[in-house]
């Protein structure tokens, strides 16, 4: 297959690109710098629209990762102008440059937040059915969703993957969590309750290249593990695994005055389950908070399964 992928030097981004080329296929890779021709790169600029779409021509698959991460930083005025112009242009401007192609690609798969629920559905099972969610977020996953609808008018079939929290060492939320959990001042947020809706890395590429290489994939799918687990069972079996105690929780306002707004969604609840995925015949590897934390920390399946 040849694939471009933007965002290929993120977190997702760079396991899908190992994952691919480690299989043999073609991958070329967005850049928002000079590009190196022979490393197959492609020069692009989202700030200002500019992209030549005649190294989209022929392409199996388009997928999309841009966007800055969520938990960047507080959420200012200034910075959730830039969450929304980094998804929402990309977005459109990939979706747009397909339309201009002779040959354009046979799947767009840009990607999402299972946010698109909202910010705190309590223990209400969520599937792909589910009604879309008020707040910040879930505003702007539907925007960034709406934006990758053009491709559509090119014959192209869209997929929106809805990714849960992306569990593994090397990056996102849990990479950050570890230093703290590994000095033993690890513990429950705002009480532990809500409900995160986890999956691993290695799951969350292989479910990316489902959706690329299975025909008839369109449309929202949930990238999150069967097993839903609240953050007080994430939190211990993080901390079982690590060999250290989780006693120092931290309540609901400690984590608003650290973190402002963007603290209500670690204290929120989303339950969601990846419906579309199973009944489409996706296999998951890692199911629930241990099997997830242990491909997490040591790069294999939790031996009770």
């Amino acid at each position: 297959m040849r694939v471009a992928i933007s965002g290929s030097s993120g977190f997702i981004g760079t396991a899908l690109v190992r994952s691919l080329t480690a299989d043999g296929h073609n991958v070329l890779r967005l850049v928002r710098r000079p590009a190196v021709a022979d490393a197959g790169e492609v020069p692009w600029d989202p700030a200002v629209g500019d992209i030549d779409p005649a190294p989209l021509e022929g392409l199996d698959a388009v997928v999309n990762l841009c966007g800055a991460h969520v938990g960047e930083r507080r959420w200012t005025k200034r910075f959730k102008e830039e969450l929304y112009r980094s998804r929402i242009r990309s977005t459109s401007i990939l979706a747009n440059a397909l339309t201009h192609l002779d040959r354009p690609p046979r799947v767009f798969v840009s990607a999402t937040g299972t946010s698109a629920y909202g910010r705190n559905r309590g223990a209400d099972v969520l599937d792909e059915d589910s009604g879309p969610g008020a707040g910040f977020l879930a505003d702007l996953c539907q925007a960034w969703e709406a934006a990758a609808e053009p491709a559509k008018s090119a014959g192209v079939a869209v997929c929106y993957p809805r990714f849960g929290l992306v569990a593994d060492s090397s990056g996102g939320m849990l990479a950050r969590m570890l230093p703290l959990f590994r000095s033993g001042l690890g513990g429950p947020l705002a009480g532990g309750g809500q409900y995160w809706s986890h999956v691993s890395l290695p799951d969350t590429v292989r479910a990316l290249r489902f959706l690329i290489e299975q025909p008839g994939c369109v449309g929202a799918f949930n990238i999150t593990a069967p097993e839903p687990a609240t953050n007080a069972e994430f939190t211990r079996v993080l901390a079982h695994a690590l060999n250290r105690p989780a006693i120092m929780p931290v309540p609901r306002f400690a984590l608003r005055i650290a973190l402002g707004e963007s603290a209500e969604y670690l204290a929120g609840s989303l339950r969601v389950l990846p419906r579309r995925l199973v009944d489409s015949g996706f296999v998951f590897e890692h199911h629930t908070a241990r099997d997830v934390v242990t491909a997490a920390l040591h790069g294999r399946p939790s031996a009770t399964r």
